[in-house]
């Protein structure tokens, strides 16, 4: 395993693992993590662990045209009753991504470390939030980073209430105006949501 040295730089893609481990420590400055997200690497790892970079070798992402709605959601989506904002609750959005009771995850890797670093890229306009409100109540949101390319790199999502992080998905696929998302692994509700997997040599080839 290589561990990365002062110097911002990755080792070549060939040398990832099968699971797409790539390298390991390093720092999570704002130019590492704008260098690593421009070359299709990001970080993941938990409390207590070096710091982990990944470059899958197949790559989850969606195409906005091929995001799918259901009848119900757009059911929901005209019903309204919610306002959708951008980059108005950064820390907030992150703080919930954090610290919401996922049912299916044992923890959450959104460590001090990652929710300083995030914030960080975002107060230098490298990172974005969506935010959903209902009664004035930030009740769903997801945040990623935003390099400029026309693609989106999402890192989480949260919602307190049902369909509404169906709806910020929705919301970055339909206005967002980007070519490409990125969503890293494969999970069934991004599947469910339109989301499938490329070579990483093709996903390289979009940022």
């Amino acid at each position: 395993m290589i561990w990365l040295s002062e110097k911002i730089e990755f080792p070549p893609y060939e040398l990832a693992t099968d699971d797409g481990l790539l390298a390991l420590g390093g720092d999570l400055s704002v130019e590492r993590l704008v260098y690593a997200y421009q070359h299709g690497i990001f970080p993941w790892f938990n409390e207590g662990e070096p710091i982990v970079w990944y470059s899958p070798w197949e790559r989850m992402v969606l195409f906005p045209e091929e995001v799918k709605i259901s009848k119900s959601m757009k059911q929901v989506l005209r019903k309204g009753g919610f306002t959708i904002t951008e980059n108005k609750a950064f820390d907030e959005v992150i703080f919930n991504c954090r610290h919401i009771n996922r049912f299916d995850q044992l923890g959450t890797w959104i460590t001090d470390e990652m929710e300083d670093a995030y914030i960080n890229l975002h107060d230098k306009g490298y990172a974005k939030s969506i935010e959903v409100w209902m009664d004035d109540k930030l009740v769903a949101g997801l945040y990623g980073v935003d390099l400029g390319n026309g693609v989106f790199c999402g890192e989480s999502m949260f919602s307190k209430v049902s369909n509404m992080s169906k709806v910020t998905f929705t919301h970055l696929a339909q206005k967002g105006g980007y070519k490409l998302i990125d969503c890293q692994v494969y999970n069934d509700h991004l599947a469910s949501l339109g989301a499938r997997e490329i070579p990483r040599e093709e996903f390289l080839k979009w940022l």
